[in-house]
């Protein structure tokens, strides 16, 4: 068998998770790692997955300095960008359990739409994106409240678990076996952009509080106005609810310690970590106990 049998396309901690547990072991099938960058969050791994792959004499490039694929398959990991290879050959993970959260930021959104399940499917290339035939899935269950990066590390075990399963079977020589999805059962997982990272306080406390722990490290987190200063809140607890006479979403009821209690639309919610647009300033304690976030 062909030992230069994939190429991979990596990215973000996912990318580097996969690197570590599923490289090592199985090199000798990888001809090259391709790695992706990303200006847009704090920390995108890729100097961390380069050093992996040096570490281990794996070959490796940059997206940017990349040619061609050479290699009868090819591997996306948490990839943004369109592969040219035949579809039949080009192996895609998805953050969702397909047919289910197509598209953009499906982990993101499955966080905020409160689902109990997360895991992630392996499917083959296809004409229209995630509607390729599925090789394998892998799905765990999950409790609130949970942030992004925990749900990121939750769903690293079934990238790890999906990818060994493929390179053993790459390992005994046998080809990929794939099942269509239900197509009639798929739903779409919309793109995001800085516009959706705004926080609604007309929303339901328990809502704002997924919204805020989807949306942190690693990216920037959930914002607002607090009187006119842009901010991000990064952190935040759900309260006891009270009876409020002329309930307006998004002023300050209590203070707990120098930490503001909102009113949202419905419930209250405890900022306890909110800094400037910046990230470089805390805005907390509060200077003023009447304030409004925005």
């Amino acid at each position: 068998m062909n030992t230069s049998l994939v190429t991979l396309f990596v990215m973000t901690q996912k990318g580097l998770n996969f690197v570590e547990k599923v490289v090592p072991r199985y090199k000798d099938f990888i001809a090259e790692v391709v790695i992706g960058e990303d200006a847009a969050v704090l920390n995108d791994y890729s100097s961390e997955i380069a050093a992996v792959c040096d570490s281990q004499n794996v070959r490796f490039s940059f997206r940017r300095d990349f040619s061609k694929i050479e290699t009868e398959y090819a591997m996306a990991i948490s990839w943004r960008w369109l592969i040219d290879h035949p579809a039949e050959k080009l192996i895609v993970f998805h953050d969702s359990l397909l047919p289910k959260y197509r598209g953009f930021s499906p982990l993101v959104n499955a966080l905020i739409n409160h689902e109990s399940m997360i895991g992630v499917t392996a499917i083959f290339g296809a004409a229209e994106y995630d509607r390729g035939d599925i090789i394998q899935q892998s799905a765990m269950p999950i409790s609130y409240p949970i942030t992004i990066a925990e749900a990121i590390l939750a769903v690293n075990d079934c990238y790890v678990h999906l990818g060994k399963a493929i390179m053993q079977i790459f390992a005994r020589g046998e080809a990929l076996s794939a099942q269509p999805q239900a197509h009639d059962q798929a739903s779409y997982s919309l793109w995001r952009d800085d516009e959706d990272y705004r926080i609604d306080w007309t929303l339901s406390a328990s809502y704002i509080r997924r919204v805020i722990d989807a949306v942190g490290e690693p990216y920037k987190g959930a914002h607002c106005l607090l009187g006119n200063v842009p901010a991000r809140i990064l952190a935040a607890e759900e309260m006891e609810d009270v009876q409020i006479e002329n309930r307006t979403a998004g002023k300050v009821i209590f203070m707990e310690d120098g930490l503001p209690v909102v009113v949202c639309g419905e419930g209250l919610l405890k900022v306890t970590v909110c800094v400037a647009d910046d990230g470089l300033q805390s805005l907390l304690p509060l200077s003023k106990f009447r304030s409004r976030f925005s």
